[in-house]
C-alpha cells in the first residue's frame, strides 16, 4: 500500500526460467501487495518456478501473442482491485528497485501513468542496447513525437505503471495482440488526455533478455507509423478507428487460470 493505494505488479513472461528469480528479488520488499506472473505458453520451466516463488501465476493455453499477455494481465490485476498497476518485464531487462518511484507519481495524483524511459541519460547505450535499436528508437520517437503533438523521450519501453480507472477507460480490447499492442497503449493515453509522466531507467541486455528479431522489429516499426498516423487522422477528423472511440471495446475484471493437467510442451 502507499498513501491507501494497493498496488499489484504484473509480469507478462514467455520463456522467462533464467532470469525471474533475478527480476523477483530485486522487487522492494514490502512494497506491493500483489504479484501477477502471465505465461504466454512457455516452453520451458517458467510456470513452475513462478509457483515456487509463491507468485500468482496465470497460463494461457497456447501461445496467444504479447498483447493478448498483457491484456489478461491488466484484467487480473482488476480482478484483485489494484489501484496501481505497474508491468515489469520479467526479464531482467529493467530494474525493479523504481517500483516505489513509479507508483509515487501515480498514488499522489499527479499522474495517471508512468513509463521507464532508456532514453533519459546513457541508460540505453551503456546498458547495452544495439546501435540499431537506438537509431530505430530515435527516429520513431522523433516521427511519433511530431504526429502524437508530445514530447516523450521514448514510446518503446516495457515498464509501464498505471492507475486502475485508466485501464479500466481505456479502449484496449481494440488494440493488437502483438506487440503492436504497447504502441497503441500509449497512444490512446495521450488521446483521451491521461496525464503521462517519466523516470529515466537503466537497462540491461543480456543474452537471456527477451529480444524480437530484425523482420519483426521492421513490421513493429511500421506499426507504430500507422499507429501515430491514425492518430493524427483521427484529429484532423479524417478516421474514426475504434482505436480512439470512447465506446471502444474494454478489457473487464477476471480471473483466467488455465493450470491443471501437464500442457503440451514444444
Amino acid at each position: 500500500m502507499l498513501n491507501g493505494k494497493k498496488i499489484v505488479v504484473v509480469m507478462p513472461a514467455y520463456n522467462a526460467e533464467k532470469t525471474l528469480r533475478k527480476t523477483f528479488e530485486e522487487i522492494p520488499a514490502g512494497f506491493v501487495d500483489d504479484i501477477i506472473l502471465t505465461d504466454d505458453y512457455s516452453s520451458d520451466r517458467t510456470i513452475e518456478l513462478a509457483r515456487s516463488l509463491r507468485l500468482k501465476v496465470i497460463a494461457h493455453p497456447k501461445n496467444q501473442g504479447y498483447g493478448a499477455n498483457q491484456k489478461t494481465c491488466y484484467r487480473n490485476a482488476l480482478s484483485l482491485q489494484a489501484d496501481i498497476v505497474i508491468m515489469l518485464h520479467p526479464d531482467y531487462q529493467y530494474t525493479p528497485k523504481l517500483i516505489p518511484a513509479m507508483a509515487c507519481m501515480l498514488a499522489y495524483g499527479d499522474f495517471d501513468a508512468c513509463i521507464g524511459t532508456r532514453i533519459l541519460g546513457e541508460g540505453a547505450l551503456r546498458g547495452g542496447m544495439p546501435y540499431y535499436k537506438y537509431f530505430s528508437n530515435r527516429v520513431l520517437t522523433f516521427l511519433q513525437n511530431l504526429l502524437l503533438d508530445a514530447k516523450y523521450s521514448e514510446y518503446h519501453t516495457g515498464y509501464r505503471a498505471f492507475r486502475s480507472e485508466l485501464l479500466r477507460r481505456l479502449p484496449l480490447e481494440e488494440n493488437s495482440n502483438d506487440f503492436a499492442f504497447d504502441n497503441q497503449m500509449i497512444a490512446q493515453v495521450l488521446w483521451f488526455r491521461y496525464r503521462l509522466g517519466e523516470v529515466s531507467c537503466p537497462c540491461r541486455y543480456n543474452p537471456d533478455a527477451s529480444s524480437i528479431s530484425f523482420r519483426r522489429s521492421v513490421v513493429y516499426g511500421l506499426q507504430v507509423l500507422r499507429t501515430s498516423l491514425l492518430f493524427r487522422m483521427a484529429r484532423w477528423g479524417w478516421a474514426r478507428p475504434g482505436l480512439f472511440s470512447a465506446h471502444g471495446r474494454k478489457i473487464m475484471a477476471g480471473t483466467e487460470e488455465y493450470d491443471g493437467p501437464e500442457r503440451g510442451r514444444r
